[in-house]
């Protein structure tokens, strides 16, 4: 774990957020020079990150404070307030998960809104947002946070008590899910990258990539260590999270997109050819 990147006097650049930054920075790169290829150009690009930024930063806080709102009682303020009661500076407690939602319904809806090619953006900047999340959890891992439970696997690690994962579990070796995560980030987005060449509508990356995650998410997520307030439900000795719950609704909503936008590119072109 390496939770500092490096220290100038008293200010700390934290690896965290040096990792998400980059996971960004090269999620807009790497659409930049596929839009490029593609012929769409880049004048949307600045905008649509701009408003992926702020709506993936607003997803994330409030995904975490609607299941954490014990944290914040007696002190209302400090689920928005930069500057928390306790004097720290700095918001924490995020869910990567409510940031990837909320930023793909806006990035859609400002798409619409512009009255652009919403699916071939979408095609576009889908494996970014892949690239992105294999370097963000990267980030997570050497934070300590977004852990995984107590485990005897081989690949299992122990965390220092200074951190999330060691406060919680002390002493304790833990399964990498953050490592697993950031594998099927990078995995899926090759995976993507190889499939375009099959490409015959627009549509077919985006929501390839959101059934992708979707299992690689479900799957993941039997591992990773969440609170009581989390369990969406307890079957035998299996615990489904809300998070799952919501995976499993985003799988089936994605697949119907996929097949729905399949069919209807085959029905325009037997007509065009009729």
């Amino acid at each position: 774990m390496h939770p500092i990147l490096v220290k100038l006097g008293p200010v700390a650049v934290r690896t965290y957020g040096f990792l998400l930054a980059l996971a960004f920075i090269s999620a807009i790169w790497f659409s930049a020079r596929r839009a490029k290829k593609r012929g769409l150009g880049i004048q949307w690009l600045p905008d649509l990150s701009l408003i992926v930024l702020i709506s993936a930063i607003v997803g994330s806080r409030f995904f975490y404070v609607i299941y954490h709102l014990e944290e914040f009682e007696g002190h209302l303020l400090d689920m928005i307030n930069p500057i928390q009661s306790s004097g720290e500076i700095g918001i924490g407690g995020l869910s990567m998960f409510g940031g990837l939602v909320l930023a793909i319904i806006c990035g859609i809806i400002y798409i619409h809104i512009k009255k652009l090619s919403v699916w071939r953006i979408a095609d576009v900047v889908a494996p970014s947002i892949m690239l992105g999340l294999g370097i963000a959890r990267i980030g997570c891992f050497l934070n300590g946070c977004c852990f995984g439970q107590p485990s005897q696997s081989f690949l299992a690690v122990i965390f220092p008590p200074n951190s999330p994962a060691g406060y919680m579990f002390p002493d304790t070796a833990i399964f990498p899910v953050q490592l697993v995560a950031s594998f099927y980030g990078f995995f899926i987005f090759g995976i993507l990258l190889v499939l375009e060449r099959f490409k015959r509508f627009d549509g077919f990356t985006f929501w390839l990539m959101l059934i992708f995650y979707s299992v690689a998410r479900f799957t993941i997520d039997f591992f990773r260590y969440y609170e009581d307030s989390m369990i969406f439900a307890t079957i035998a000795d299996a615990r489904f999270t809300v998070n799952q719950a919501l995976i499993v609704l985003i799988f089936l909503f994605s697949l119907f997109m996929w097949i729905y936008l399949r069919k209807k590119s085959k029905t325009k072109l037997s007509s065009g050819s009729n």
